[in-house]
C-alpha cells in the first residue's frame, strides 16, 4: 500500500491541483526532467504550457512535479512553471536522490521514478510522460538499468508513455518489466513502440483499445490487491513518427560518439538525446513533442474514465 505524504514534510500544490484534489477531479501528473534537461529554453515551457493546456481540455487537470528550494511541488503556478524552465543547474532526481534534493534544499527535475512517487504519495493514479528508461544496451556488462523500471514494480501509478526510448535494449527491458509483474500494454496497437517508432518488432504483451478498457483494467487490479503500476505503451502519431530502420543508423552513432566520450551514469541519456537531436537536425525534438502531446491527451482521457 502506498504511504501518505509526511504532514511535516515541505510541499506545495498548485491552487488548481488543491482545487481538483478537493473536488475529486481527474488529475495527470507529469514529470520536469524534460524542461529541464530535455530540451533548451523557450521551446521548453512551450512544450510544458502545451501539455498542460492538453490535459485541461480533455476534462483533467495538470500536475507537473518538481522539487524547488527543497519543497516538493505538485503542480506548479504558472510562473514557477516559467522559472524552472530557465534553470539550468537543476539536479536530476530519482528515488536515490529525491529526498536529497528535499533535505539540503535543492532544485530538482524528477525523473520518471521520482515523479511517480509523488504522484502515487499524493493520491494522483495517472501519468504522462515521453519513453521510460530500461535496460541501457549493453547491460549485461555494465548493468545499467534505469530505475524506472523497479519503480514501476512497486508504485502503483499507470505511466502513459509512447514505450521505453529506443536508445535502451528494448527486448531486455520488456524483458525486466515481465519479470517484476508489470503489465505492459499497448494502446491501439499488437506491436510495443519504440519511441519515434511506431513500431519496435517486438509483440506487445497486452494490447487494448479505449481509455475505459484501460481504466477498467486498473479498478480490476485494485479490486484483486495487486500492487504496483501499469505501463500503457501508446504508437506516437503516424505522422510524425521517424520509422525505425532510419532511427537505428543514428543511434549506433550516438551510442559509438558516447562511448569515444567516455560518457556514463545519468550523463547517458541526455548526451545521446543532444546527439541524436544534431543527427536529425531537428527531426527527433519535434517528434519527441509530438509523442508527449499524444501520450497526455490520452493519459488525461484514461484518468477521466478513473474518475467516472
Amino acid at each position: 500500500m502506498t504511504k501518505p505524504i509526511s504532514p511535516d514534510l515541505p510541499i506545495s500544490y498548485s491552487k488548481e491541483v488543491a482545487a481538483a484534489k478537493q473536488r475529486g477531479a481527474p488529475i495527470v501528473a507529469l514529470e520536469s526532467t524534460i524542461i529541464t534537461h530535455g530540451m533548451p529554453y523557450p521551446g521548453n515551457i512551450e512544450m510544458a504550457r502545451s501539455v498542460e493546456a492538453i490535459i485541461r481540455e480533455e476534462g483533467a487537470v495538470p500536475a507537473t512535479i518538481a522539487v524547488i528550494h527543497g519543497t516538493l511541488h505538485i503542480g506548479l503556478e504558472p510562473a514557477e512553471l516559467e522559472s524552472l524552465a530557465q534553470t539550468t543547474d537543476a539536479m536530476k532526481v530519482s528515488r536515490a536522490d529525491l529526498a536529497f534534493a528535499i533535505a539540503e534544499r535543492r532544485t530538482g527535475a524528477t525523473t520518471v521514478a521520482a515523479t511517480m512517487i509523488a504522484a502515487a504519495r499524493a493520491g494522483i493514479k495517472v501519468f504522462a510522460t515521453g519513453g521510460i528508461g530500461g535496460v541501457h544496451r549493453g547491460g549485461e556488462q555494465s548493468f545499467d538499468i534505469s530505475a524506472d523500471l523497479e519503480e514501476l514494480a512497486r508504485t502503483g501509478v499507470i505511466v502513459v508513455c509512447a514505450g521505453a526510448k529506443a536508445i535502451l535494449d528494448i527486448p531486455k527491458t520488456l524483458e525486466v518489466l515481465e519479470t517484476r509483474g508489470v503489465p505492459v500494454v499497448t494502446y491501439g496497437a499488437t506491436q510495443f513502440p519504440a519511441f519515434w517508432s511506431r513500431e519496435s518488432g517486438l509483440p506487445s504483451p497486452l494490447t487494448l483499445n479505449s481509455p475505459a478498457a484501460i481504466a477498467n483494467f486498473q479498478k480490476t487490479r485494485d479490486q484483486l490487491g495487486i500492487d504496483g503500476g501499469m505501463l500503457i505503451a501508446n504508437p506516437v502519431p503516424e505522422a510524425d513518427e521517424i520509422p525505425g530502420g532510419e532511427m537505428e543508423i543514428y543511434i549506433e552513432r550516438a551510442l559509438d560518439s558516447a562511448e569515444r566520450d567516455e560518457i556514463t551514469g545519468k550523463a547517458v541519456t541526455p548526451y545521446l538525446l543532444g546527439t541524436i537531436f544534431d543527427l536529425t537536425e531537428g527531426r527527433s525534438l519535434k517528434t519527441n513533442i509530438a509523442l508527449v502531446e499524444n501520450n497526455a491527451r490520452l493519459a488525461a482521457e484514461i484518468a477521466v474514465a478513473l474518475t467516472d
